[in-house]
C-alpha cells in the first residue's frame, strides 16, 4: 500500500483568524478524526499534493510532535476563488474499526468484445466499500476478458473478500458497444448477403358475391 507522510504542526488557536494566518503563510488547515482525539493541525501546501492531486488510493502517515497517525483523506475544500487548498478532512485508521473508503478500479485483460469490433466503455472509476483498516488496498481489480459485445459487467459482478461494496448492485461498471464502422460493416454484409426486408405480399382479391337466386 503506497503511502504518503506528511509532517505538520499541531493547531492550538481555531477561528478565522487563525484560519487566515495560516493560510497566507502557504501552509493548508486540517483535521484528523475518528481515533481518541480530534486533532486539529497545518502542514505546508506542497506536501498534500501527492496525496490529493491524484486518482490513486494512499494512506497518509501524518507526522505530529514526533507521533505518527495513520490516516485517510475523507474531504478537501478549496478557495471558490484561488482554487487552491482551503481545508483537509482525514480519517485515522484504528484496527478494530471499520471505515468507508472509495478504492479505484483497474481494469485488466482484453475484452472478447472489443476484439470482436466493439468499444469498451468505463462507466465508473471507483466503488465505495466498507472494511478493516488492514483490508485496504490500492485499487480492485477487474478482469474484463469475457466481456462479450453488448455486454456488461456490473457492481454485483465484483467479489471481494473482507469488504462490503456499498454501491448500488445493478450499477454498470464497464461494457461494449457497437461502433459506427461495426454497424456499418454488418450492414455491408446483410446486403451483400440479401438481407434486405422481403416485399410485403399483395393483399388476395376479395372474392366475388354469390349471384342471387
Amino acid at each position: 500500500m503506497k503511502s504518503v507522510k506528511i509532517e505538520g504542526t499541531k493547531r492550538s488557536e481555531l477561528g478565522k483568524k487563525a484560519t487566515r494566518r495560516i493560510r497566507s503563510e502557504q501552509q493548508v488547515p486540517a483535521v484528523i478524526y475518528g481515533g481518541k482525539e480530534t486533532i486539529h493541525f497545518s502542514a505546508p501546501l506542497m506536501s498534500f499534493r501527492t496525496l490529493v492531486y491524484t486518482p490513486e488510493f494512499q494512506i497518509a502517515e501524518i507526522v505530529l510532535d514526533g507521533v505518527t497517525y495513520r490516516s485517510i483523506l475523507k474531504d478537501i475544500q478549496f478557495d471558490v476563488l484561488t482554487d487552491e487548498l482551503a481545508h483537509i478532512d482525514f480519517l485515522e485508521l484504528v484496527e478494530d474499526n471499520k471505515v468507508i473508503a472509495n478504492l479505484p478500479l483497474h481494469f485488466t485483460g482484453q475484452s472478447q468484445g472489443v476484439k470482436d469490433g466493439g468499444r469498451l466503455e468505463l462507466k465508473i472509476k471507483s466503488l465505495k466499500v466498507r472494511t478493516y483498516p488492514k483490508y485496504l488496498k490500492e485499487h480492485i481489480e477487474v478482469k474484463i476478458d469475457n466481456l462479450q459485445l453488448h455486454g456488461n459487467i456490473r457492481v454485483q459482478d465484483v467479489q471481494e473478500e473482507h469488504m462490503e461494496i456499498l454501491n448500488s448492485p445493478r450499477i454498470p461498471i464497464a461494457s461494449v458497444v457497437t461502433t459506427r464502422a461495426l454497424r456499418q460493416a454488418d450492414s455491408e454484409a446483410a446486403a451483400a448477403t440479401g438481407g434486405k426486408a422481403a416485399p410485403a405480399k399483395a393483399a388476395a382479391a376479395p372474392k366475388a358475391a354469390a349471384p342471387k337466386k
